[in-house]
């Protein structure tokens, strides 16, 4: 593997969100979304295989892996509302600052 698996964080929503990132930033980007109880973590192998062909970017949840944990009295944890933190998330880090 030539390229580095950099750890990185982005504010989404007033949330501090985590990712991983590997590859260039010319290459095909694929988003790595994990399932449900899990985080990015699971996708460590992956990244270094697939990072010379690849940009690959996996981020946690809110609430899952190195992300922030809100307050569930602040935060609905309800798959619509994590999806439109990640939707929010993508926008930041995909359209944005690609």
């Amino acid at each position: 593997m030539k390229n580095p698996v950099y750890y990185r964080t982005v504010q989404v929503d007033g949330l501090s969100i985590f990712y991983r990132e590997a590859g260039p930033k010319d290459a095909p980007t694929l988003l790595l979304l994990h399932g449900l109880p899990s985080s990015s973590r699971m996708y460590e192998p992956l990244l270094s295989r697939l990072s010379d062909c690849y940009h690959l970017i996996a981020p946690d949840y809110p609430g899952f892996g190195h992300s922030d944990w809100p307050d569930r009295k602040k935060f609905a944890y309800t798959f619509d509302n994590i999806a439109t933190v990640m939707g929010h998330y993508c926008f930041e880090v995909v359209y944005v600052t690609d």
